[in-house]
């Protein structure tokens, strides 16, 4: 520890150190001085004496500088400072290459903070890998999904799984009714749902068994997002009621920050699924529609667990019409995939073209920085003469390349920021977790990993070339091989231009298409609104007919409409 201590004083306080050495050496040098004179010489003759015998000031120096101080650091900031020089020198083509290397950096860390949220990171429960999403697949629905029946009768015979859950398909309107109202998003989900994914509440505790009955008290859960913007994040909000829909609700408890549904569906309140004890399979039952969810046991795949599931799937098939049985299947797969689903190989492409675009810029550097190589012929033979080793040459180059890939990775960043945006700002809705993707730390860090990847491989060739033999020995070499390596790297940077760029176009022209393709209808003109009420004001058909009634008549009268229609499915969307 007082070795480290003595070496970090020597690189931090070399001013005062270099003092107390040349004190030190000048006294040593007065003491032989004096005892020479004491001897019969003359003083010049005793400083003379006294110098050959004490040896080389500036050696004993160096070697004193060399066994006190951090020399591979000491070397490091000299490099550094020195690189800082040449790119003030030669400031436009500092300029150039920082923001070809930023624009790439930006692309890359911009597409990777999206990408990330979707292939790379951990979804937010515990163990997620052990996650799968279950059920029966159908022409008709493009996920899996269990009828209320069938996932009754599955939920106490999950052999494979280690507990089952069930959540409502996406999320259904509901109001506070209380004073300033608002309308939110309320899921449900089965009373073991955050047992299953080993969420625990921010404050008080999940659904029991007892609350998951239609006869049961109303109780909700609140998300973080509305606990903290609806009521301040009120640490007693435990116990207390509010109007939902007009009844009373018991809030029994706070989500925790990262709690997302499963399905990716927006969820401001979390209600119990409450499905009928009762199994009705009668051809005039409702039989509710549900996505099953279970945590895997530990060791079991996916294909086990398919296996181990096949028997009840048969014997809940007997239900099918035989007419239908050979379309319907079953399916278990992770929870990533259920949500990624399509997006994972749009989100390959995407990630692989701005790595594409990124060794473009990379390319580029390496063109600039075997240009400046050219020019800098007498300087590096002067400092390999003056007896620069090869290493100490190619770690000067490094530096600088490094130099140029932080400073281009700190544009970067400021530029993904506003690529980000306007990503977000551009993209389909239908991509998971957008909304999520932000500059985080773990961006951030995945962005100085590329710069110091791009300075790296930006200067490597110039390196090797500007330390062969021949260039440090100030001797003329054969233009032909510096041609063809400037050749090879031009080819290589049009030959993924070209890929880029065709990619694009074939882009451009697809989504052409898809904004022009005939609908069938005339389209021009035409306003659509989508009105949703609520089952406690409007609760039977009369009451529904009457509103719209009403809306139909006052719309009629307004100006500017000529044609006015009502529908519950707008073509060509809807499953109507």
């Amino acid at each position: 520890m007082r070795i480290l201590w003595s070496r970090l004083r020597a690189l931090f306080f070399r001013c005062s150190l270099e003092r107390e050495l040349n004190d030190e050496l000048r006294a040593h040098l007065d003491l032989l001085t004096d005892e020479n004179i004491r001897r019969g010489m003359t003083a010049e003759q005793a400083r003379q004496a006294a110098s050959r015998e004490f040896g080389g000031v500036e050696q004993t120096k160096e070697i004193y500088r060399t066994q006190q101080g951090l020399p591979f650091l000491e070397i490091f900031l000299h490099d550094l400072r020195f690189a800082v020089r040449m790119l003030v020198k030669n400031h436009v083509f500092a300029i150039v290459a920082i923001l070809t290397l930023a624009v790439g950096i930006a692309a890359t860390s911009a597409v990777f903070s999206v990408v990330d949220r979707l292939l790379f990171r951990s979804l937010p429960y515990p163990e997620d890998h052990r996650v799968v999403s279950f059920g029966v697949t159908a022409p008709f629905e493009p996920l899996e999904f269990m009828l209320g029946p069938d996932y009754l009768e599955w939920r106490g015979r999950e052999a494979p799984f280690e507990s089952v859950t069930a959540v409502e398909p996406g999320s259904v309107d509901c109001d506070l009714t209380e004073q300033n109202p608002i309308r939110l998003s309320c899921g449900k989900a089965d009373y073991n749902f955050l047992s299953t994914l080993r969420i625990q509440p921010l404050l008080g505790r999940a659904f029991t068994r007892e609350e998951d009955r239609r006869s049961a008290s109303h109780v909700a859960l609140l998300s973080f997002g509305l606990w903290k913007s609806r009521f301040g994040a009120d640490p007693q909000i435990v116990g207390q009621n509010l109007a939902l829909d007009g009844r009373p609700t018991t809030i029994v408890g706070v989500l925790p920050r990262d709690f997302e549904m499963p399905t990716l569906a927006r969820a401001d309140i979390l209600l119990p699924l409450a499905m009928s004890e009762a199994v009705d399979r009668g051809p005039d039952a409702t039989q509710a529609i549900v996505r099953a969810f279970a945590r895997l046991k530990p060791g079991v795949s996916i294909s086990q667990a398919v296996a181990g599931m096949q028997p009840l799937f048969e014997e809940s098939l007997k239900n099918v019409p035989p007419q239908f049985r050979k379309e319907v299947g079953f399916r278990v797969r992770s929870l990533r995939d259920r949500q990624v689903q399509d997006a994972r190989l749009a989100s390959w492409i995407l990630l692989g073209a701005v790595f594409a675009v990124l060794l473009v810029a990379c390319t580029n550097i390496a063109n600039l920085l075997l240009t400046r190589v050219m020019l800098r012929q007498r300087e590096l033979a002067v400092r390999a003469a003056l007896g620069a080793t090869r290493w100490r040459l190619i770690r000067q180059a490094l530096t600088e390349s490094l130099l140029l890939g932080v400073l281009g990775g700190l544009a970067g960043c400021g530029l993904a920021y506003l690529l980000l945006k306007l990503f977000i700002a551009i993209a389909p809705e239908a991509i998971p977790r957008l909304e999520q993707a932000t500059m985080d730390l773990r961006v951030l860090l995945f962005t100085l990993a590329v710069a110091m990847s791009c300075g790296v491989l930006s200067g490597l060739i110039p390196v090797l070339r500007r330390t062969a033999p021949e260039q440090l020995a100030g001797k003329e070499y054969r233009a032909t091989s510096r041609s063809v390596l400037r050749q090879s790297l031009v080819t290589a940077q049009i030959a993924l231009s070209l890929v880029l760029l065709a990619g694009a176009g074939l882009l451009l022209r697809s989504l052409w298409k898809l904004e022009n393709v005939s609908l069938g209808m005339e389209t021009k003109s035409v306003t659509t609104a989508q009105i949703a009420l609520a089952e406690y004001r409007y609760p039977n058909n009369v009451k529904q007919f009457a509103f719209f009634e009403q809306v139909e008549s006052r719309l009629k009268q307004m100006p500017g409409i000529s044609r006015l229609a009502l529908a519950n499915t707008l073509p060509p969307s809807g499953g109507m």
